[in-house]
């Protein structure tokens, strides 16, 4: 089935969301935080590696970064324009009010958000989705799963129970990979993949450094920069051909 590796990742993110929320409840604040700054470091740390896949891998060819500076530039653009982090906002406040209890304070909008950029930001996303897609193999996003399992814990004992929204994103998400890659039934070229994860680390080291409170990053803006990374790589590699070598 093309969308059993999605419904297991909803599911891990939900039993895992659980568990944070039962244990953050009798967490003090200052391990809160302290949870909070190490997701923040760990989140960094990973987008740095997978944006470095850029420049490290054997398929990259001379131009690509530049085309991937490029995407990334024009999808904050489209993001700004689109007014997309104001919207996420705005639906996150909107289950905020809707199901925070009163007198609490709650991070829902953030947890929302934040969990649904990490889980869905990512070569294992993209590549565990077409995969599952297309051969109905579930191998990538069984592994996705259980890190999502154990980030959803930390997230929301740190964020509460706005991570639970995020499983919605994961399934509009991957199952919209999923099913675009079994109607399609084509595999993506591997630069395109290398485009589509450097430019998500990317978006992944704005976020960690919004978990680190050192910038607020507005980094649901740069979302489209996601699908813009493989038209770029495509134009450089079309203007590569048409120099004379």
């Amino acid at each position: 089935m093309f969308l059993s590796g999605t419904i297991l990742n909803v599911v891990t993110v939900l039993i895992g969301t659980t568990v944070g929320v039962l244990v953050g409840v009798r967490m003090p604040e200052r391990l809160r935080s302290s949870l909070t700054d190490g997701l923040g470091i760990f989140t960094t740390v990973i987008g740095i590696s997978l944006a470095l896949k850029l420049f490290t891998d054997p398929a990259v060819q001379p131009g690509d970064d530049l085309a991937v500076l490029g995407a990334l530039l024009a999808g904050v653009l489209v993001g700004h324009l689109l007014r997309i982090t104001e919207r996420l906002d705005a639906l996150g406040a909107w289950f905020q009010r809707r199901f925070s209890s009163a007198g609490r304070r709650s991070s829902i909008a953030e947890g929302f958000v934040t969990a649904s950029l990490v889980f869905c930001v990512g070569p294992l996303t993209i590549l565990g989705s077409i995969q599952n897609g297309l051969s109905g193999d579930i191998q990538l996003l069984a592994v996705k799963s259980l890190l999502d399992m154990v980030a959803a814990i930390a997230f929301a004992a740190a964020l509460g129970v706005g991570v639970y929204l995020s499983a919605l994103t994961v399934l509009i998400v991957q199952g919209g990979i999923a099913t675009a890659a079994w109607l399609i039934g084509a595999n993506l070229d591997q630069i395109f993949i290398i485009a589509i994860g450097s430019t998500g680390g990317l978006i992944l080291v704005g976020t960690g450094l919004r978990l680190l409170d050192v910038k607020q990053v507005r980094v649901a803006d740069f979302l489209p920069a996601l699908l813009l990374a493989p038209i770029f790589v495509a134009i450089a590699g079309a203007i590569r051909r048409a120099l004379p070598s």
